[in-house]
């Protein structure tokens, strides 16, 4: 049941999505450059540590999304190895606009569940254990 339900969810994320010319990892990214770079400037390390994905794969995602026009590259100011990665007005646009359809969606989609959804709490105590036992 929980693999009909993420397909499902899948699918309906990538329609979500679709309007803004945006995968869902494309999305996870902006939407992690976006919250990130609120606190300072982020390096592409920092982008897939937070989303949870490995650092190629985002380093596919980000010339992607620069290519797109949504995000830009720069020489880092102190660390000569790293990019600092922001949004251009075009990625922030498109980073709240994107995260408003996605969270009109999953209102929705989690809607039947209620306020406190015994489910979501168990995933989000899951999801940790999981993660730390695949690194290990």
């Amino acid at each position: 049941m929980l693999w009909q339900v993420s397909n499902h969810w899948q699918r309906e994320i990538k329609k979500a999505l679709e309007q803004f010319g945006l995968t869902h990892a494309q999305f996870v990214v902006l939407a992690a450059a976006y919250w990130l770079g609120q606190q300072g400037t982020i390096t592409q390390t920092d982008l897939a540590v937070h989303a949870r994905i490995d650092k190629m794969m985002t380093s596919k995602l980000l010339r992607t999304l620069q290519a797109k026009g949504l995000l830009l590259r720069a020489e880092h100011a102190t660390d000569t190895r790293a990019k600092a990665i922001s949004l251009t007005p075009a990625g922030v646009r498109a980073a709240v606009q994107a995260a408003w359809a996605v969270e009109e969606f999953e209102s929705r989609f989690f809607a039947s569940m209620g306020a406190d959804a015994a489910v979501l709490k168990q995933l989000k105590t899951l999801l940790p254990a999981v993660t730390e036992a695949a690194a290990t």
